[in-house]
């Protein structure tokens, strides 16, 4: 959702980027090395469908917001070394029940009932009547804590590809944002080598920023 990072860029400062896989031509070619034929195509499947439903979205730079999707995907299979094919298909799709008519329903007709599951732990729902859409994200946000791990691995890889170039948001989102994501989301790190690695360089990388972390 964020800006991208430096031309191919696979390092920033000490923390590894995952800006590799910004079509779908290269996250097949990327997946080809890693992964058997069948989940491949389910993947690719799962990548078609977000590209269709998500449209002409945009990140924030202009780029399309299947970029950040084909991060997250990168994240897990080249980072994570995820192989099971419905958190591949959930990360691609994470954002499609949030910021597309797409309902649970259909994804689970077309996904598998997991595959809706995951997502649906990863989906802040809207603000009903007299709601704080932030304190909304916010429950969503502390809830992960009782989420299945696999949903949380979808968590982990979505919330990498945003923070992964934190800097170039405003400084008072960089210092939100950075708050937010140390108190909700590196504690769910712990429980994964990868991440809880990736996280600790991230954290150490903006700590002048540590300073809003009440």
């Amino acid at each position: 959702m964020f800006a991208d990072g430096p031309p191919n860029g696979r390092q920033n400062g000490t923390v590894k980027n995952f800006i590799d896989w910004h079509t779908q031509a290269a996250a097949v070619a990327g997946m080809r090395e890693r992964l058997p034929a069948q989940t491949i195509d389910r993947v690719a499947e799962a990548i078609e469908f977000a590209a269709a439903k998500h449209g002409d979205q945009q990140r924030p730079t202009g780029a399309p917001y299947l970029e950040h999707l084909l991060e997250a995907l990168e994240v897990l299979v080249v980072g994570a070394g995820v192989t099971d094919a419905d958190v591949l298909a959930a990360a691609v799709l994470h954002d499609v029940v949030e910021d597309t008519p797409v309902g649970n329903d259909e994804l689970a007709e077309r996904f598998g009932p997991r595959v809706a599951e995951l997502v649906g732990w990863v989906t802040i729902p809207e603000a009903g009547p007299g709601e704080d859409p932030a304190e909304v994200k916010e429950a969503t946000l502390r809830h992960l804590a009782a989420a299945p791990k696999d949903a949380i691995l979808v968590k982990l890889a979505d919330r990498l590809s945003n923070v992964q170039t934190l800097r170039s948001l405003r400084p008072e989102r960089q210092r939100a944002y950075y708050a937010q994501t140390v108190r909700y989301i590196v504690p769910l790190a712990d429980a994964d080598p990868f991440f809880a690695a990736w996280y600790r360089d991230w954290q150490a990388a903006h700590a002048d920023l540590a300073n809003t972390v009440s």
